[in-house]
């Protein structure tokens, strides 16, 4: 195991591949759900499959698992991967309005979902590009 992979136990706290998927499906339901969040469901394609896969690994990666993403993709670049896409305060709201709720169905420990929800909203708003 890297120093890195150590240091980011959430991978196996969050019970390991079979809840990343869960926790990815339970985002895109929440996205495909929530009206707030029809603005960002409108950056996606009508068959979610690929960005899930792909969200799937990244996940996988991020949270300290096995590192395909990187390997596969190279570096994740989430601004510049994201860059397209008008990302304001709005997008990134609705964004963390359908990652905390997928994180309150998925993970049961509190102090995981807090410390995973904090994460998230720095990354989500590390690729704000836009103001309202």
């Amino acid at each position: 195991m890297s120093v890195a992979e150590s240091q980011n136990p959430h991978f196996e706290r969050i019970g390991g591949a079979a809840n990343v998927v869960r926790l990815v499906d339970a985002f895109y339901d929440h996205m495909n759900r929530l009206p707030q969040a029809a603005g960002i469901r409108a950056m996606h394609g009508p068959d979610l499959e690929g960005i899930k896969a792909l969200f799937v690994v990244y996940l996988t990666e991020w949270l300290g698992g096995p590192k395909e993403y990187s390997a596969r993709h190279g570096p994740p670049r989430l601004r510049m991967r994201h860059a397209r896409f008008r990302i304001g305060p709005t997008e990134r709201d609705a964004w963390m309005a359908c990652m905390l709720g997928a994180l309150d169905e998925v993970v049961p420990e509190p102090l995981l979902r807090e410390q995973l929800g904090k994460a998230f909203l720095r990354t989500a708003e590390a690729i704000v590009n836009a103001s309202e």
